[in-house]
């Protein structure tokens, strides 16, 4: 478990507003289409970052020096600066890892991610770790939604906590985002998840993508998913859901603390492309997908990063 920071240092983060200038990767070969004809849109992406606040110590030896919430908020305010159209996206594990969700049970780490300007999450197994109730005790301090569309929560107190999806509008382009949970059954000790229901995330995950892309009209389509990157075994992922989706244009995935300098493309079953993106855990990287959409012609390209928050982004 990592040491806690004074009072004074916690308070002073907590209460920081002015979060500094960070550099950020340049846009590449996709400029002159962007110019020319498409709107951009900007996808902020984290997942798993498990309760790390504060940067791990400089002499860790995995991670020396790395991560920190008030780095990935400089940079999301740098990156806002910026653009125009940007969502903030989280694929869950919130909870658990550090002292600080073993004091607050969650509540200042969705103070935080209230306070970057998050636009929704799902829910991930860890999430579940203080049990149903702790989960709708903490809500109050989320002013974003929590998404998923495969756990049926009706016979829990979570019933009509969370949202199946969520479409925002941005220069007049819809983004249709939805949630997909890993099965809880022998992941999560039956007690924290009560009477939820486990819903087959294939099926709701193309009822859900055929519900936004026809009857709701959105041009981009988005999936938070916590089912995984890939599995060795016969196990449904990213990779495998990537292969077998219509409709969807980018999966943000976790679960599995895979770190991606850039998405991996693959196509689904039309032949179109699907993006898997996934940035590790602990708050190391903060993941960006700039997508370029043509509204005449509906076309579509995506160019994917990285970013590693190190030191360098230290705030004075």
């Amino acid at each position: 478990m990592e040491e806690l920071k004074t009072n004074n240092q916690r308070r002073s983060f907590i209460k920081q507003s002015v979060y500094g200038t960070i550099s950020v990767i340049g846009l590449s070969q996709l400029q002159a289409f962007a110019k020319k004809e498409a709107t951009k849109i900007t996808i902020l992406h984290t997942n798993d970052v498990h309760s790390h606040i504060d940067p791990f110590p400089d002499n860790d030896p995995k991670y020396p020096g790395l991560g920190g919430a008030a780095r990935r908020a400089a940079l999301v305010k740098k990156i806002r600066s910026e653009e125009k159209n940007v969502l903030l996206l989280d694929a869950g594990d919130i909870y658990q890892g550090t002292y600080y969700f073993n004091k607050y049970g969650g509540e200042l780490e969705l103070k935080i991610m209230s306070q970057m300007g998050y636009d929704a999450s799902t829910v991930g197994n860890h999430d579940f770790d203080n049990g149903l109730d702790g989960i709708v005790s903490k809500l109050q301090f989320a002013n974003f939604p929590f998404l998923c569309a495969n756990y049926d929560f009706s016979d829990t107190v979570m019933n009509g906590k969370t949202s199946a999806y969520k479409i925002f509008e941005k220069e007049g382009v819809k983004i249709g985002v939805f949630g997909l949970g890993i099965e809880l059954e022998g992941l999560v000790d039956k007690k924290n998840y009560g009477a939820t229901k486990y819903l087959d995330p294939m099926v709701k995950a193309a009822e859900t993508a055929l519900h936004l892309k026809k009857e709701k009209k959105c041009d981009v389509i988005i999936c938070l998913s916590h089912l995984g990157f890939k599995y060795a075994e016969k196990k449904i992922s990213d990779v495998e859901f990537a292969k077998q989706s219509r409709y969807i244009d980018l999966i943000i995935g976790g679960h599995t603390h895979t770190f991606l300098d850039k998405p991996l493309v693959s196509t689904n079953r039309d032949g179109a492309a699907v993006c898997v993106a996934q940035v590790g855990w602990a708050g190391i990287k903060l993941g960006r997908i700039d997508i370029y959409l043509d509204k005449h012609t509906g076309k579509k390209k995506m160019e994917g990063s990285a970013h590693t928050l190190t030191n360098i982004f230290d705030i004075a």
